[in-house]
């Protein structure tokens, strides 16, 4: 289980003019969200599959799509970049900096990291660079997460050694002196969640507002059954990750595992097992078929996974892993497929081209 939590300037001063989280951003420790300037459009097609209770607009000097964090207030594009693999390791400064600001322009305003991501290096990448280019710090919204932060006992977990008390409470604790405004979890169950909430209730602390989740083709029954019953009961939305299956949605592995590949690095011999193995044989042969798909409909296969995951109840941002200035420009490019071709047509073709779509308990009852 790991933890994430959050800070936004706006909030914190109207709680107190001098609590401000100046200071913070520079090694990418806590969230921090601006109030972004949002209109809606008018005459716009409704979102799809049950998005319309979550109020959603379009930036005013992009086409970035945002949407409230579950049911709090904090508003954060529907597409963020992630630092997982890539920053401080697989990619220089220099094209993370690139990418940043790419993802910047364009209207991302949610960047997330973590203690754990290449040893603690990610978190400086991404910091230094904020510090670089002088972004207002109201503008962006950046996301860290805690547990497997060190190698000593007291440096990992969620100890009172390692932040305060228990979760709930330390998660409070942080909020409460101003350093940070939200709270989330990342990689919990639904029921680990729902005690959280109750925690919460029981004793006047503050609850976490998303859970962040692996949501993809093939890793769907969570984010699709469990999340939206935990966002209607409790308002707890989600943030998800790996939209592209570490990569094996692209088909850069259909003739293997090529030398410049996630799958080929140090440390991701996993990937490579789960690649090789009979099920990710399965998963390609699908995944051909999903290629043809996008190209009958004028994108790439990128982009309609991207667009797929973002027309799911609850989710209110998909967070992207890129190592170069392309990749990032077509993943952005979801945005556009989603608005134009996300039909419950296509949505339906592509439940029969997994024939994984997951039921939920009211389904099977039925």
């Amino acid at each position: 289980m790991q933890v994430s939590f959050a800070c936004t300037e706006h909030n914190l001063k109207s709680r107190s003019e001098d609590r401000l989280c100046s200071g913070q951003g520079s090694n990418g420790n806590y969230i921090s969200q601006s109030s972004t300037k949002t209109r809606e459009v008018p005459g716009s097609r409704p979102t799809p599959q049950g998005h319309a209770h979550m109020k959603e607009a379009i930036g005013r000097h992009s086409s970035m799509k945002y949407r409230n964090l579950g049911k709090s207030g904090l508003r954060v594009s529907c597409l963020g970049l992630g630092t997982w693999v890539t920053f401080g390791s697989q990619i220089s400064d220099e094209m993370a900096e690139n990418l940043m600001t790419i993802a910047y322009e364009n209207g991302v305003n949610l960047f997330d990291t973590a203690e754990v991501y290449a040893s603690g290096r990610a978190e400086i990448t991404l910091g230094n660079i904020i510090k670089k280019k002088g972004w207002r710090r109201s503008s962006y919204v950046v996301t860290t997460k805690i547990y497997w932060g060190g190698q000593a006992e007291t440096e990992r977990g969620l100890s009172r050694k390692h932040i305060i008390e228990e979760i709930v409470r330390a998660m409070t604790f942080v909020i409460n002196q101003g350093m940070a405004m939200y709270w989330g979890t990342s990689r919990w169950s639904a029921m680990e969640i729902m005690e959280a909430y109750s925690v919460a209730r029981q004793f006047n602390l503050i609850p976490p507002v998303c859970e962040q989740a692996e949501y993809h083709y093939f890793q769907r029954d969570k984010v699709e059954v469990q999340l939206p019953e935990l966002y209607h009961k409790i308002g707890v939305g989600a943030m998800t990750w790996s939209p592209l299956a570490c990569g094996l949605i692209t088909g850069k592995y259909s003739d293997g595992v090529p030398d410049c590949s996630r799958a080929a690095m140090k440390g991701y011999q996993w990937l490579k097992e789960r690649v090789n193995s009979e099920e990710g044989r399965r998963q390609l042969a699908k995944i051909k078929e999903l290629h043809l798909l996008a190209d009958r409909l004028g994108c790439t296969a990128a982009q309609l996974a991207i667009a797929w995951c973002l027309r799911s109840e609850g989710v209110s941002s998909v967070l992207l892993g890129v190592s170069n200035a392309d990749q990032l420009l077509e993943n952005l490019g979801a945005l556009r497929v989603i608005l134009s071709q996300m039909t419950p047509q296509t949505i339906t073709e592509i439940d029969a081209l997994l024939g994984n779509k997951p039921h939920s308990k009211k389904e099977s009852r039925a």
